[in-house]
């Protein structure tokens, strides 16, 4: 009976053995059909920005507006120039430039310091269609400004209430407006803000690469021998943008401390002359003329025209030059010493 019993009990061992090893076995799997991997198309924006070529998802409905900032070196750095669509930099008297900045893509949380208007100021505001901001007046411009050439607003009128003053800087560097002002200032003076004329520049589409021209890494623009007015720009190749430095100082926007990146630099030609004691000047801005666009590392000669006030860089066939999407800054060069002796590069 204990030898049957010791028999079942072996038997039963090596059963359990059996399992177990046939547990271990990897069982293989069924052969799966590759999963479908679905390729997604990026949607391509449907709007484009019409001042930097940027495209977007929704249609841009914000009129352009223009504001006159100051360039002092007391000035600098200044607040929200690195959100402007497009800066004009011109002489206003002696050898001081003034810039003018324009937003339509977005609106800084502040803007300044803010300077006053000048003749040819107003004309380029008119030109663009936009709702024009300035903080004082040459007598001439006080004159085009009361006449209603351009809607404006002026903080000769609104010092301390829709202009603000910073207490960091000293009158008259210290002029401002934060950006949640600018719907209320043109609701003061009964401006539309809706983008109705359609003014716009054109553009190459992203992914086109401008090769045209001659090397140019390096561009200077001399305004004088001073040097606190003249500037030098840098391209960088990873970026495909280009930096900016004047009087030896990389400009920076003062509400994030980070450089500007610029995707196109012009110089236009103009005839200046001097019109009063102050050294106050008028430009011609609808003659046409030379001028010179640096994109991408690439330095060319084309013209310039004002077409209906609005002024744009021309190719020789007469067509509109293409601009590289992104910021653009435009210098007015007078004719002497002329573009040759102001601009000059460096491979």
């Amino acid at each position: 009976m204990i030898k049957k019993r010791m028999l079942f009990i072996m038997c039963s061992a090596l059963l359990l053995g059996a399992c177990s090893k046939d547990e271990e076995k990897p069982v293989t799997p069924a052969s799966a059909e590759p999963e479908e991997v679905e390729e997604v198309v990026e949607e391509e924006l449907p709007y484009t920005l019409p001042f930097t070529g940027e495209k977007v998802a929704e249609e841009p409905l914000l009129r352009p507006i223009l504001f006159t900032i100051n360039n002092h070196p007391d000035a600098r750095p200044q607040s929200g120039i690195a959100y402007a669509d497009v800066v004009y930099e011109m002489l206003a008297e002696g050898d001081v430039t003034r810039l003018l900045a324009l937003y339509q893509s977005q609106i800084p949380t502040n803007v300044g310091p803010i300077r006053s208007a000048r003749s040819y100021f107003i004309d380029i505001a008119k030109g663009l269609d936009a709702f024009y901001v300035a903080h004082g007046y040459s007598p001439e411009a006080k004159t085009m400004l009361t006449n209603g050439t351009v809607d404006n607003i002026n903080g000769m009128n609104y010092d301390g209430t829709l202009f603000q003053r910073s207490r960091e800087r000293k009158a008259p560097h210290n002029s401002y407006m934060p950006g949640e002002n600018v719907e209320a200032a043109a609701e003061k003076v009964g401006a539309s803000l809706l983008y109705e004329k359609k003014v716009s520049f054109s553009f190459y589409e992203e992914q086109d690469s401008v090769k045209i021209g001659m090397t140019a890494n390096e561009v200077k623009m001399n305004y004088n021998n001073i040097g606190s007015f003249n500037s030098v720009y840098t391209y960088d190749s990873e970026t495909q943008t280009y930096a900016r430095t004047s009087a030896n100082t990389l400009t920076t926007d003062e509400l994030t401390g980070e450089p500007i990146k610029l995707s196109n630099v012009l110089f236009f030609e103009m005839a200046h002359r001097i019109i009063d004691n102050e050294g106050r000047r008028d430009i011609d801005i609808t003659s046409g003329g030379k001028a010179y666009v640096a994109q991408q590392g690439m330095l060319r000669e084309v013209k310039w025209e004002n077409r209906d006030g609005l002024l744009v860089a021309v190719e020789t066939d007469g067509s509109e030059v293409a601009l590289v999407p992104g910021q653009t800054w435009v210098h007015f060069v007078p004719t002497s010493p002329g573009l040759a002796t102001s601009v000059t590069y460096s491979e």
